[in-house]
């Protein structure tokens, strides 16, 4: 299924699928469920748009990784290890020099003391591994906004 995050909207419900008639027909009950609005504005739009800029989508590779390597660069200074990051536009920090708690805890005193939240990798987990120390955030953000969650970073 294609959504429009590819176009920066996330959130909208909007999106198609190609499936075999059978899968397809099952695919359409779930859905029903799923998709309450649509904003059809919106839909007028993505399809001028895409009309006008079919290589937006060949574009994207390129214009996450500077925003990961920008939000990498103003944590240079920072206390953090920075984890690898491919094909997502989140970045693992792992905060093991900094605190020594649960990553859930130590996300919620992040987002208190320092004003950048962050998503503790604990919740993607039904158990998670003991004394994991990682916290994923979004580096889909304008440069201003990377640049000042890295200062209040790199002051801890």
């Amino acid at each position: 299924m294609r959504r429009w995050q590819t176009y920066h909207c996330t959130g909208w419900k909007v999106g198609y699928c190609i499936a075999p008639r059978a899968l397809a027909a099952e695919l359409r009950k779930v859905h029903q469920y799923l998709t309450f609005s649509t904003m059809t504005p919106a839909q007028f739009d993505f399809a001028r748009f895409i009309t006008a800029a079919p290589e937006h989508y060949r574009d994207l590779p390129a214009f996450y990784q500077a925003k990961r390597d920008r939000f990498c660069e103003v944590l240079r200074h920072a206390r953090f290890c920075l984890r690898p990051a491919r094909g997502t536009y989140f970045q693992l920090l792992d905060y093991s020099e900094l605190a020594d708690c649960d990553d859930a805890d130590y996300a919620d005193q992040l987002t208190a003391k320092a004003g950048v939240a962050s998503i503790p990798i604990s919740v993607f987990y039904r158990r998670p591994p003991p004394r994991q120390r990682l916290l994923r955030f979004c580096f889909a953000k304008a440069d201003l906004t990377l640049e000042q969650a890295g200062e209040r970073l790199c002051a801890l």
